[in-house]
């Protein structure tokens, strides 16, 4: 299997998620570049944090339309993984790949802190290696990370049980102080309809080697590449 890493003008993530495949899941990986259509036969594609194209207009907005993103949604559409991570998240609901937009944190300021989430399902391939209601402690560092949705969207992610993470407590419950940014339902993560793209704010890549405090994001990548294997 091989692994593709989006690298836009402004990403600054994009090498942490490399070093995940290459060195801790020691699977083949390539970065993409943001100006051209070809994914390089890869089986799945991460969109990483970051600030793409400086985040001009608002997060996302810009690189929807880069070349790479146009290959993506096709990608996408046939089925193939997309895991979007914080500012890749933003630019998978610009691009329409999953519903929804992330605004500005209620308290207007940037945050950069170790946050707990709640595994809310285990039915995707991205998620398929965690237990579900286990906490994970991994950190996050955005300022557009509140997630919002109309009501019937909402509805429709719950019902479907499209709803990755959600913000907790260490304990695992829901709370208000347990939500960093205001994000509607306490929600950090949500799955698309065909259940291969995922869009999450914290940054499982920054939590999966020991050495930096937690390996808790590990499972994601633990999970992605065992829903590659069984095809």
């Amino acid at each position: 299997m091989k692994f593709g890493v989006l690298v836009f003008p402004g990403s600054n993530c994009d090498q942490d998620a490399y070093n995940v495949f290459a060195e801790v899941t020691r699977q083949p990986v390539v970065s993409l570049w943001h100006d051209s259509e070809d994914l390089q036969g890869v089986d799945a594609v991460l969109v990483p944090g970051g600030f793409s194209y400086g985040d001009y207009l608002r997060t996302g907005a810009i690189a929807r339309f880069s070349p790479a993103m146009q290959a993506v949604k096709r990608f996408a559409a046939g089925g193939g993984l997309v895991l979007g991570v914080c500012n890749g998240f933003q630019i998978l609901t610009e691009s329409g790949l999953l519903p929804g937009a992330l605004r500005r944190n209620a308290g207007l300021k940037f945050i950069c802190k170790q946050v707990h989430l709640r595994v809310e399902t285990t039915a995707s391939p991205f998620t398929s290696k965690l237990k579900k209601g286990s906490v994970l402690q991994i950190p996050i560092a955005h300022m557009e990370g509140n997630y919002f949705c109309e009501p019937e969207e909402l509805k429709r992610l719950e019902s479907e049980d499209r709803i990755a993470f959600r913000y907790v407590t260490p304990e695992g419950k829901i709370a208000p102080e347990a939500n960093p940014n205001g994000s509607l339902s306490n929600i950090a993560g949500i799955l698309n309809e065909g259940r291969n793209v995922l869009g999450l704010m914290p940054h499982p890549e920054r939590a999966s080697e020991a050495l930096l405090g937690s390996i808790d994001g590990f499972g994601v990548f633990a999970s992605m590449i065992d829903a590659l294997a069984a095809k």
